[in-house]
């Protein structure tokens, strides 16, 4: 699944490719990935004479914002969106058509087919499912130091479970919250209370790292994950214990190890990242 770094570079791609366009209709060939409203005609009607203004971001969620509407789209599993000249034959698995006024087309390709899209009136978004109970924006300014140590105190959950709900902090998926606490030292099965204040800090600065170097990188192409130019990301070239099971840690030569944690596969280094079992504080 595109995490926030591979969600944050396809919406810098589709503001360089579609930020200006305005659509005159919208071909939809698999109606279920519309949520909301469900009927494509309605879809279609709607966005009808629509220009894009900006493609934004919100966690793993992409909101483009239209002339009097903004659509949120989810890519879920394998979701990537393309520019292509109209007429230019349909490639497989594409299930929407914005077709644009300059002859151009932005075409959602979905091979599972669990990408979503939702339309709303602006700002309406944010108290509607599915952004309402969204968490802190790992690189935004709301997540400071303070509002990160006061999302883990007191908390009994599994330090990696807890980074991986979107309603504490968005956009980290399982990639990238191995990475990150690999680099702040920490095991994936500490509780997440039980961090000491040192043990917070460098897992906040962690985080911000590790997100901030792999937007840079273009995200990680771990599978499929292409950008809106069918272009793969870097990161997984920098990647440090995420899928390197049993290979050696660059930073102490042990054995990279490979667990499943929250019902998710894991990737860590006992020796840099020691289990301590330890309480949730209750300060």
């Amino acid at each position: 699944m595109p995490e926030l770094p591979e969600v944050e570079t396809v919406r810098r791609t589709l503001n360089q490719l579609v930020k200006g366009k305005t659509i005159e209709s919208v071909t939809v060939h698999l109606p279920r990935i519309l949520q909301r409203p469900a009927e494509a005609e309605l879809f279609d009607a709607i966005l009808q004479g629509q220009t894009i203004r900006n493609v934004e971001r919100r966690g793993k969620f992409l909101r483009i914002v239209l002339d009097s509407t903004v659509l949120v789209s989810h890519l879920r599993m394998e979701g990537r969106y393309g520019v292509y000249p109209a007429g230019e034959p349909l490639e497989k698995h594409t299930h929407v058509v914005f077709h644009f006024t300059d002859g151009t087309e932005l075409r959602y390709k979905d091979v599972r087919q669990f990408g979503t899209m939702h339309l709303f009136t602006p700002g309406e978004e944010f108290l509607l499912p599915p952004l309402h109970k969204l968490g802190l924006e790992p690189l935004g300014e709301e997540f400071t130091y303070e509002a990160f140590a006061a999302k883990l105190r007191g908390r009994t959950t599994k330090i990696k479970p807890f980074l991986l709900n979107q309603e504490h902090i968005v956009g980290i998926g399982n990639i990238y919250v191995d990475e990150a606490l690999h680099l702040a030292g920490i095991h994936p099965e500490r509780e997440a209370g039980s961090l000491k204040k040192a043990e917070t800090e460098r897992l906040y600065q962690a985080i911000i790292t590790t997100l901030s170097e792999a937007v840079e990188a273009g995200g990680s192409s771990i599978k499929s994950y292409v950008n809106g130019q069918g272009e793969m990301g870097m990161f997984q070239h920098q990647l440090k214990v995420y899928g390197r099971k049993s290979e050696a840690c660059y930073q102490c030569g042990s054995v990279i190890e490979k667990t499943v944690v929250g019902g998710r596969g894991t990737h860590y280094c006992a020796q840099c990242q020691p289990l301590k079992h330890k309480r949730a504080r209750k300060d």
